[in-house]
């Protein structure tokens, strides 16, 4: 996908000042609206603007305008840059702090140290941009400043966004080891907590059944020794 060229408006003034390319093939190099290009050949739209010539700064050819103005169906396409400029490598190291907010470094870090303990010294440092030596004299309580030092948000400050904040977090978090729980008595399970006193089998199970037996069985045999004895009483009165 084509990029589109560096001053559109101005380069559309140009375009439909100095060639007969179509309205559409215009809006289309310059990624506006083909009616806004209608306006600007109007001149009701880009009033004052000065058209700039984009095959002076290398986004057109000659050849490609002319080729584009015998075809109105073509599309135009910005020229490839004649020097390739080398990629920046970004350089490893504390994050640069603006002057102005210098000042605020150890307060951000204490921040750090108070909120996110699991961070690593090296992770501050490429937050805020401090030294090894001023995260442990503010651990330790020996910064010449401590008396005056308040926690402050990094990302509030504007020492380091809060996505740059989230993705340390997390990779701390990611490096700490995983406390396992410890072995040992767990919670009965609902079923069981729920159950209805009667439903649930005592300690001892099948043992208690022989017990609940014999006692039943002694009842009615006490049952039966009463109701001869009631015979034996009703006999002795009849006589």
């Amino acid at each position: 996908m084509s990029t589109g060229p560096l001053m559109p408006k101005a380069t559309a003034v140009w375009l439909v000042e100095n060639t007969s390319l179509t309205f559409e093939q215009i809006a289309d190099f310059c990624h506006l609206h083909p009616l806004e290009v209608k306006g600007i050949a109007d001149g009701e739209v880009a009033a004052g603007i000065k058209g700039l010539d984009p095959t002076v700064s290398g986004q057109l050819t000659r050849e490609e305008i002319e080729r584009a103005q015998r075809e109105p169906s073509y599309r135009l396409k910005v020229a490839p840059p004649k020097v390739k400029l080398p990629e920046v490598k970004r350089k490893k190291g504390p994050r640069y702090t603006p002057v102005s907010r210098r000042q605020d470094r150890p307060n951000a870090i204490l921040w750090l140290l108070r909120n996110h303990p699991e961070l690593k010294d090296a992770q501050i440092m490429r937050l805020v941009g401090t030294t090894k030596t001023t995260i442990e004299q503010i651990r330790n309580r020996t910064h010449w400043n401590t008396a005056n030092l308040s926690p402050m948000d990094p990302v509030t400050l504007g020492l380091c966004s809060q996505i740059d904040l989230d993705f340390e977090v997390a990779r701390a978090a990611k490096d700490r080891p995983q406390v396992q729980p410890e072995a040992g008595a767990t919670l009965l399970p609902t079923e069981v907590t729920t159950a209805k006193e009667e439903a649930r089998e005592p300690f001892g199970g099948d043992f208690a059944q022989p017990k609940r037996k014999k006692e039943e069985e002694l009842d009615v045999e006490s049952v039966f020794a009463k109701l001869k004895q009631l015979k034996r009483d009703d006999h002795d009165d009849g006589e």
